[in-house]
């Protein structure tokens, strides 16, 4: 059987940082379990982890299989979590690990898919490079703006969404799932090119 998309979502672990800014690679997790009708339970690698099979193939055959997975602990430790998973599931992070992540350098609600190069100053993926020794795997980047006037960038992003956009905040992650749903159904080219010409 074919290696499964390991499809790992990024943020911190507790109800305090449940709805932040930087939990959004969480929040799009939850939806992505909700799709599939899996539930994300404990794994010996710290992760909490739904094995299940995303969207649906041409015929109407289940698609591919996906390992679904949220870091615990705190971001900037994600790489031991995920590093773990990669060694359990036999992934070929350049080929099969596609990590989902909050992203200052973006409009709040952007959606872009990027291969490989630097973190951006992201501690989560940081992590994830050193642990793996490899920035070579994919990334959906979820943009959440910059600050306002002076603030610090650290509060910025462990602050939650403001009300006035919890709507928008929720169609951003539909539109994250979907995302996800086609980098594993086309392939991550086909999938990139069509989010960015959106």
């Amino acid at each position: 059987m074919s290696t499964p998309w390991l499809v790992i979502g990024l943020g911190n672990t507790g109800a305090r940082y449940a709805h932040n800014r930087h939990n959004i690679g969480h929040m799009v997790l939850d939806v992505l379990a909700g799709r599939t009708g899996s539930r994300l339970s404990s794994h010996k690698t710290r992760a909490l982890v739904a094995e299940a099979r995303l969207g649906i193939l041409p015929g109407g055959a289940p698609g591919p299989r996906v390992v679904l997975a949220r870091t615990s602990g705190y971001m900037n430790e994600s790489g031991g979590t995920v590093k773990a998973l990669v060694r359990f599931y036999d992934v070929d992070p350049a080929a099969s690990l596609l990590v989902i992540h909050d992203d200052l350098d973006l409009p709040a609600h952007t959606l872009r898919l990027k291969r490989g190069g630097g973190e951006g100053g992201h501690n989560g993926l940081r992590s994830i490079s050193k642990a793996l020794g490899t920035k070579d795997y994919a990334r959906l980047r979820i943009g959440v703006g910059r600050p306002p006037g002076r603030q610090d960038p650290a509060d910025f992003v462990l602050s939650d969404f403001p009300g006035r956009e919890r709507a928008e905040l929720a169609v951003t992650l539909e539109q994250a799932a979907d995302a996800v749903e086609q980098v594993v159904l086309d392939g991550f080219v086909p999938a990139q090119q069509r989010l960015h010409s959106a």
